[in-house]
């Protein structure tokens, strides 16, 4: 990821999916590409429903640019066997912003810590090879206050840095919405703040 420039980090396009078979027991692994812990509750919840008749489903997530928010969970399999091996499997590749949850359908005999770890570690990975990564921006929100004397000069700006506008509203007072990437975030800002626009609280 060192390659990327600092406001930029690596996810998945969409969901893929895998699968992998070992002594019986099936693993079916999913991963989707999630932005917040609420897309990743409504994901489990489906999946729970759908595949409710499998013995575990374990699942790891990562978030944000540098992975800061993470979470590895093992459904009943032994401590660190499953949600472990997933989430190093999303580490390895440096990705974020990403959900994958592995569906284990029992087949009878036991596989040991070591040969658990093997599957849960290989079906995520079968998973994430079929994804296709893209990239994503860090990004920050900030809304503009403004009058229509300035507004000739805030719209050259916006077209200018070419900003995401989220929300835009003129009336007496004018409102902007912004989303900007985050290293040209300050730069966007000091220049509207000139033309004399202020921040909204």
């Amino acid at each position: 990821m060192s390659s990327l420039d600092e406001d930029i980090y690596l996810s998945i396009k969409e969901e893929s999916s895998g699968l992998y078979k070992e002594k019986g027991s099936k693993f079916l692994s999913f991963a989707f590409p999630v932005a917040t812990e609420d897309y990743i509750k409504g994901h489990l919840t489906d999946l729970r429903k759908k595949y409710f008749d499998a013995r575990h489903h374990c699942y790891a997530y990562a978030l944000g640019k540098n992975q800061h928010i993470y979470r590895a969970n093992d459904d009943g399999e032994p401590n660190h066997s499953a949600g472990d091996p997933i989430l190093g499997q999303i580490r390895s590749k440096g990705i974020s912003d990403v959900l994958v949850v592995v569906i284990r359908y029992f087949g009878g005999t036991k596989l040991g810590v070591g040969g658990l770890i093997t599957a849960y570690k290989t079906a995520t990975q079968e998973a994430l090879d079929q994804a296709e990564l893209v990239e994503k921006l860090v990004t920050e929100d900030a809304e503009f206050l403004f009058t229509y004397e300035v507004m000739n000069e805030v719209m050259r700006i916006v077209k200018e840095y070419e900003p995401q506008v989220h929300n835009q509203e003129f009336n007496l007072q004018c409102r902007l919405k912004l989303r900007m990437r985050s290293k040209q975030a300050p730069i966007i800002t000091e220049k509207l703040l000139k033309a004399g626009c202020t921040l909204a609280d």
